[in-house]
């Protein structure tokens, strides 16, 4: 019988990750679309980082981070009394640096696609930028939200690297589905491992058809500038 507990823990993940990064990603994706600063390019490099770094890579770096030997894990644990390693606040905080750039690119995409008449008005309207952001910009901006939303939680729910290296192996607290698969994997239990990555499929693929046909549809009803 199949375990459904990595399943849980798996799309909890995502889901805290990608609410979490949601709130995070939007102020962010406004400051690079629209403003002027020094230091533009290092900062969307540090961004863009998971996107080309080996999993194992940026895995490696959080555990040094995240190790009770250094002084952000140890910080943490003294004054949170949280220990990051082997822990599913590790694999939480893991999983939002390594899935950023999927939470914030698009966004970015999507503001910068709106026409400048729109902020242009609200400002005439004598709106603050905070009040244009909030009522203005991101209403009309749902399309490009929605997909970084199941960009992200999709991209959490594939995670693999990075949560084995910060999470380990253990059954109810770090053992994610894809930790999971590769446990039965290894052992040639090939049955129960294409149990879990058929429900990860179907479920995934689910998703994404219902969100991409809203977004469509969202599409071809937003008015055009």
């Amino acid at each position: 019988m199949m375990d459904w507990q990595p399943l849980w823990l798996t799309f909890k993940l995502a889901s805290i990750t990608s609410v979490i990064l949601l709130l995070l990603a939007m102020p962010v994706a406004y400051w690079l679309a629209f403003g002027k600063f020094k230091g533009r390019g290092i900062l969307e490099a540090l961004i863009g980082m998971p996107l080309v770094l080996p999993p194992s890579v940026i895995g490696f770096y959080l555990l040094l981070a995240f190790s009770p030997s250094y002084w952000f894990g140890s910080w943490v644990e003294k004054i949170i009394g949280i220990r990051l390693v082997f822990s599913f606040p590790g694999l939480v905080i893991a999983s939002v640096i390594y899935s950023l750039p999927f939470m914030i690119y698009p966004i970015r995409a999507g503001l910068q696609a709106l026409p400048a008449s729109l902020r242009e008005a609200s400002y005439t309207l004598g709106k603050s930028e905070w009040e244009t952001f909030i009522r203005i910009l991101l209403p009309n901006c749902k399309p490009a939200i929605l997909t970084a939303f199941v960009l992200t939680f999709a991209h959490t729910v594939g995670e693999f690297g990075v949560v084995l290296m910060i999470g380990g192996n253990i059954p109810g607290v770090t053992k994610v589905a894809s930790v999971a698969i590769y446990n039965e994997v290894e052992a040639l239990n090939y049955p129960a491992a294409n149990q879990y990555a058929l429900v990860l499929f179907v479920i995934t693929f689910t998703i994404l058809l219902l969100v991409y046909s809203v977004n469509n549809r969202l599409l071809r009803v937003r008015p055009s500038a």
